[in-house]
């Protein structure tokens, strides 16, 4: 694999929480060479959803995972599932893809969180939800403005109307902290990623999927209009590809994938459950998911044993120095944010990797000029949703079929590649400052 961090950024990365919360899956690797319809590469939410859609349409398909079931993003994020997918602001999406384009779009973010909800109920997966939407806090009194902006604009674009909370009103809805107000949407949920990837996996495989672990692809190749897909183990045959492997990709499976996405580290802390008292002194009593107006933005929730989540933009790079520095810093925020809880302990450190694309939007599609060959990736950090209903979309394209569900033309836009090709991360650092001076 041809990768643009360090090792260490595709390794575990700390002691994730939610791994504690679920027994170990073992996925089989292949031990023979085997043909099926539809191979995919990755087994977090894209890849499942994918696998589990075909497999109710009878379709034979085979996932392969590089490491074990739910190592990846899926099964180390911060359980929001919520509105986003793209980077692209509101304004921007409109000017490239018109007013129709922007609707579209935003009609899609809320069918993923449907998408995401629907596959919970249809097969009675127990993924700790919670949260009543989402909440967004002002963390300065020009977001706060902006917010109250952005909350006029809102019904037309999600039908929906968000619930305006001022300063002197955060208290009262459990909301402690450092916030000039609050605009929560009534759209999403917050769940425990792992036991819905889990849940996803076991649907999937009841439908008659075949999910295979410590299978990494080390070779993808076309040959007499078959896709050849070589593991250590085995090497697969597939008339058609999905690759879902998003922030965990490698730059030369295929080749075209080759500077198009951009891994970014998220770091996540979590405390040892909280008490009726310490909840009281910080002023946070809330069950909502919730993130701030930064540009880095920070996202935190109480989970529902009362640990308290709060995740932050990880570090430039994933050497132990680096690690070190992120450690102290995630931990000077989360004391700077909330100091009632400067000696809580924190109980589970991790970090794991987000994609970025050079349009700010995710891609879902066929990828140009490789026959059978489709992808969904670049969620921006919001792929619980997002990455649940690209699977979907997936499973419909891939038979050829219109996806049941609207595709619009900001999904269906292909990647460009980021400047730099494989020294792309060095554009980071300035981005990082000068997001940083904005959300002064």
């Amino acid at each position: 694999m041809q990768r643009i961090y360090e090792a260490a950024a595709y390794g575990p990365q700390g002691a994730c929480f939610w791994a504690d919360t679920v027994p170990p899956m073992d996925w089989a690797a292949p031990s023979a060479p085997r043909h099926v319809e539809v191979a995919v590469i990755g087994g977090g939410f894209t890849g499942l959803s994918a696998a589990l859609h075909l497999a109710q349409d009878g379709v034979e398909v085979a996932v392969l995972e590089a490491d074990h079931p739910g190592f990846g993003a899926s099964g180390r994020n911060g359980g929001f599932c919520c509105l986003g997918g793209a980077k692209a602001p509101h304004a921007l999406l409109r000017k490239r893809f018109g007013d129709e384009g922007l609707r579209a779009w935003c009609q899609t973010e809320r069918a993923a969180i449907d998408t995401a909800a629907g596959l919970i109920s249809a097969h009675g997966i127990e993924a700790d939800t919670h949260s009543e939407g989402e909440t967004l806090l002002a963390h300065t009194p020009r977001a706060w403005a902006s917010l109250k902006t952005d909350a006029e604009t809102t019904p037309a674009l999600y039908a929906v109307t968000p619930r305006l909370t001022p300063q002197e009103g955060l208290a009262a809805e459990g909301l402690g902290g450092p916030f000039y107000g609050a605009m929560t949407t009534p759209l999403g949920f917050a769940l425990n990623p792992r036991k819905y990837h889990v849940g996803l996996a076991r649907a999937a495989q009841t439908k008659g999927a075949t999910l295979h672990g410590h299978s990494p692809v080390t070779a993808l190749r076309r040959e007499g209009g078959k896709w050849n897909l070589s593991t250590p183990q085995a090497t697969l045959t597939a008339d058609r590809v999905i690759l879902a492997t998003n922030g965990y990709s490698s730059e030369d499976l295929p080749d075209w994938l080759r500077g198009r996405y951009m891994p970014v580290q998220s770091s996540v802390i979590v405390t040892e459950p909280l008490t009726e008292m310490q909840r009281a002194a910080a002023g946070w009593t809330s069950r909502q998911m919730a993130y701030d107006t930064r540009q880095l933005l920070h996202y935190f929730r109480l989970l529902p044993d009362n640990r308290f989540l709060f995740g932050m933009r990880g570090g430039l790079t994933a050497t132990p120095r680096a690690q070190r520095a992120i450690s102290a810093r995630i931990r000077r925020e989360f004391h700077a944010m909330f100091p009632a809880w400067r000696d809580v302990t924190i109980s589970h450190e991790w970090a794991g990797l987000v994609c970025l694309m050079a349009r700010l939007t995710p891609f879902v599609g066929a990828v140009p000029d490789h026959p059978g060959l489709f992808a969904g990736m670049g969620f921006h950090g919001n792929g619980v949703a997002m990455g649940s209903h690209a699977g979907l979309m997936l499973a419909d394209l891939v038979q050829g079929k219109s996806p049941r569900t609207p595709y619009p033309v900001a999904l269906q836009t292909p990647p460009s590649r980021f400047p730099l090709g494989r020294f792309r991360r060095a554009l980071l650092a300035p981005a990082y400052l000068g997001a940083a001076l904005f959300d002064l």
